[in-house]
């Protein structure tokens, strides 16, 4: 189906879209899925660098292999966006830090290009989680600029790379800002499990906590221990804590505090990604040390710790109650919907679960449910608390009621097929008039139509962008990918010298030694 949305960064998507014309659409989402599982370790590797040893930070890139929280949003959540966002700006945050401490020219092209293809893929990542990975880099940038350097001119270098990263983004954004100025989130809230106080409920503790974090938790404390005594590193251990705090959600007022209504528009699993990434050059020196102390007992503990961090979302995703049905057959509903002009109409599925983009994906029919909560007009949604209508059962009194006013104005909207595979919602489409047409599935998914429903027209909307927002989202979000990747090859780092900066290296520091170190 050929859409155009303006309420979501495009860079994710369109590069699924071009990659489909040469590799089908399933492989195309693999591979840029996959794009951002690899960037992930080096982006780990490349951030780690600044603030421990090169051993100590290919501890901390190899950890971010068995990472409970990668795993489970990529297999479990679906945040491609977030998991594909996060390790760009991880690699753009040492252009940051060499252009904030040295002026290096090279550092500031490429580290704001980088945070322009970061920005494109994902919004969120770029108001939170850049702004809570870049302070902590300007505070080691002022700590590291030597005594002949003055920390006002780390900052006002700090801010002009901060400037043109906003005035980039603002260009190449600009028919999403101006989407949001338009169209202001202001729906009823959408309860999420991740807002909740995570200690009154054992399965959102598990599945917001223990899977995500693993081992994780049982290292903090050490790691925590380890990094407060090294005062290059508290920076990081400050800026993880309040990642951390956010992480947890409704657990702590904190987040509440800060964000205030937008409180209730976050989902907060992607706070404990940061927070998991943040983390991992800590624990990345202190296994350095570790390992330095202790040898191959040490190397067994850690390993047995990746290796359960690394099994216990995989086993989490078998029992848990939030299981996704994305695994669900919907051939026969997208070629009933691709025949005999059905595709004149609207659609709805219910009990569908996260298969629901999957029937979207393969006609032209247009539906009037959608995965993108911010991204309804509709009032049957923003004057309700509920997300999928194909899960409305789940939203309690909101989503019954949502799904009830959409049903009422079905001949409005040309909705006149609906799906469903959960018997649960039978009898309220039976009464609302809609009779079972065929059947598919060995009986587990039915068809159900209304005949005095007229054909689905266009809804006036003024959200829908102009030629020249459509030429620009189109075009400066690829760009920005496609700077970047031209960049990364034909522009060489500049060695990158440090000078007395103390390194948290195990044996030169019970030397009490400051370190030389030439990197590039």
């Amino acid at each position: 189906m050929r859409h155009t949305k303006t309420t979501y960064p495009p860079l994710a998507h369109q590069w699924i879209a071009l990659l489909s014309y040469i590799f089908g659409l399933h492989v195309a989402y693999l591979l840029v899925q996959l794009t951002g599982v690899i960037l992930t370790p080096v982006g780990v590797y490349r951030f780690a660098q600044l603030w421990v040893s090169d051993r100590a930070a290919s501890y901390a890139a190899l950890l971010s292999v068995f990472v409970g929280t990668m795993i489970f949003l990529v297999y479990f959540a679906g945040q491609l966006p977030t998991t594909l966002s996060a390790p760009l700006y991880l690699l753009a945050l040492p252009y940051f830090y060499d252009w904030s401490r040295t002026a290096d020219f090279r550092g500031l092209l490429k580290g704001v290009v980088l945070v322009l293809a970061a920005g494109a893929v994902h919004h969120v990542t770029l108001i939170f989680g850049s702004l809570l990975f870049a302070i902590p880099v300007l505070w080691l940038a002022v700590v590291d600029r030597g005594e002949e350097r003055n920390a006002g001119a780390v900052t006002i270098r700090a801010l002009i790379f901060g400037g043109l990263c906003a005035a980039g983004l603002a260009v190449v954004l600009l028919p999403y800002w101006i989407s949001i100025i338009k169209h202001p989130i202001e729906q009823m809230p959408i309860p999420h499990a991740s807002r909740s106080n995570l200690l009154l409920n054992l399965t959102y503790l598990t599945n917001y906590f223990f899977v995500p974090y693993g081992m994780l938790i049982v290292a903090l404390p050490f790691v925590a221990s380890f990094a407060a005594a090294r005062r290059r590193l508290r920076p990081l251990l400050l800026g993880f804590w309040v990642t951390f705090i956010f992480g947890l959600g409704g657990t702590t007022p904190l987040p509440k505090f800060l964000l205030g209504r937008y409180f209730d528009i976050l989902t907060f699993e992607r706070f404990t990604l940061w927070a998991a990434l943040m983390v991992l050059p800590l624990v990345g020196a202190f296994a350095e040390q570790v390992i330095e102390r202790h040898g191959k007992r040490a190397v067994l503990g850690f390993a047995t710790a990746a290796l359960i961090t690394l099994l216990l979302p995989m086993g989490w995703m078998a029992v848990t109650p939030f299981s996704p049905n994305a695994n669900i057959n919907v051939d026969a509903v997208d070629a009933f919907l691709n025949r005999d002009g059905h595709d004149r109409y609207r659609y709805l599925t219910l009990g569908f679960g996260n298969a629901l983009p999957k029937v979207s994906t393969y006609t032209d029919a247009n539906s009037v449910d959608g995965e993108y909560n911010s991204a309804r007009l509709l009032p049957e949604f923003t004057h309700y608390g509920t997300a999928q209508l194909t899960s409305a059962k789940y939203f309690g009194t909101s989503g019954m009621e949502a799904l009830r006013m959409m049903l009422r104005h079905a001949s409005h909207y040309g909705l006149k097929y609906i799906f469903i595979r959960d018997p649960y919602y039978e009898p309220l489409i039976s009464f609302a008039g809609w009779r079972k047409v065929e059947t598919y599935e060995s009986g587990t998914i039915t068809v159900w139509s209304k005949e005095d429903v007229p054909p689905a027209r266009p809804i006036p909307s003024d959200a829908m962008p102009t030629a020249l927002e459509g030429l620009l989202w189109g075009t400066l979000p690829l760009a920005s990918s496609i700077l970047a990747i031209l960049f990364a090859f034909l522009i060489p780092d500049r060695a990158r010298a440090r000078s007395e900066i103390l390194l948290p290296f195990p044996e030169r520091e019970l030397q009490g030694a400051y370190v030389r170190e030439a990197r590039s």
